[in-house]
């Protein structure tokens, strides 16, 4: 993850409510084993039609918002199923943020532990910033992290995030990262509770060795 204080750019506007992970990422392309190409999967249905062709009329095929890097979107989006590929699809895509009233809890957690910023916003700001990017040249906004914080060009508005999530975000950290930084608490922990409890310590070889 790259270190980052704050998102900048283009934003398109998504406004439906209760986008669920399976229309972000449809079920076909879960089948490969790896995370490449989710991209190409990300609101399939909604950017292509049965034939296969682009919709025009869809936001993300729209010229004026090809740069997009920020989605407004509908109350509840990510609801749905706990599928991991619809936040890897939308980062591989290039989405670095979304911004909505709210979001699936599994979806959140998902997101914000692979780098994809979550902003949940008052419907009422949520709406002013939707008038706002539904004209292209009013799009480019931007998410403070550092502040918490929205900037578009009709209003400021402000969000929450845990302090956990922010500083991953800050440092550039996903799970692991954020495990790893911590290392030195962790070997020490780990050196008190076999030093309190020694007879736990390699426990399960212990006993099978016994039993060979």
């Amino acid at each position: 993850m790259t270190i980052q204080s704050r998102i900048e750019g283009m934003a398109a506007p998504l406004p439906i409510a209760n986008l669920d992970t399976d229309q972000i990422m449809p079920k076909q392309f879960l089948r490969r084993i790896d995370k490449a190409g989710l991209a190409d999967g990300l609101l399939y249905d909604m950017r292509f039609g049965p034939d296969g062709e682009p919709r025009p009329e869809f936001v993300l095929n729209r010229p004026e918002y090809a740069a997009a890097r920020i989605l407004v979107a509908g109350p509840n989006f990510g609801c749905g199923s706990s599928r991991e590929h619809a936040v890897w699809g939308l980062r591989q895509y290039g989405i670095q943020a979304v911004i909505a009233p709210s979001f699936g809890e599994i979806f959140y957690s998902n997101a914000m532990n692979n780098g994809l910023m979550l902003a949940a916003l008052d419907e009422a700001d949520v709406e002013a910033i939707l008038a706002d990017v539904s004209k292209p040249e009013n799009s480019p906004l931007v998410i403070d992290v550092a502040s918490m914080s929205v900037r578009s060009k009709s209003l400021t508005a402000s969000f929450t995030l845990s302090e956990r999530h922010r500083r991953m975000f800050l440092q550039g950290l996903e799970m692991i990262g954020a495990t790893l930084a911590m290392q030195d608490q962790i070997h020490a922990f780990a050196a008190t509770h076999w030093q309190q409890r020694p007879w736990l310590k390699d426990i399960a070889s212990t006993t099978k060795n016994r039993l060979a």
